[in-house]
């Protein structure tokens, strides 16, 4: 019987950090970069070193700018979209996978 019950593992564990980056595959998933930089695309491959190939992604840029008069920092965020991207992982800090909802 608990032979029985060591077979029923399920497939989709997380054992290991990148197991979660396996599940997150063909999924759209959250990349904080380095530069103030964020991803939201769709996971196709990546490696341990988190390089990752990444299609439909919408980049987002932040850039603090200081006003000359008050001395305020001005934030602005530039978006541009981008069919298919190379991240090298070395600039990666967070990936976030989607969210999942239990049933």
């Amino acid at each position: 019987m608990a032979e029985d019950q060591e077979q029923q593992v399920p497939a989709q564990t997380v054992e290991e950090p990148l197991d979660l980056i396996r599940l997150s595959l063909d999924e759209r998933i959250y990349v904080k970069m380095r530069n103030d930089r964020e991803l939201k695309g769709r996971l196709h491959a990546y490696d341990q070193h988190l390089n990752m190939i990444m299609g439909d992604v919408e980049e987002t840029v932040t850039t603090v700018e200081i006003d000359e008069e008050t001395y305020e920092e001005i934030y602005k965020s530039t978006k541009r979209n981008i069919p298919m991207l190379f991240v090298r992982g070395d600039g990666v800090i967070l990936v976030s996978p989607p969210m999942r909802t239990g049933s």
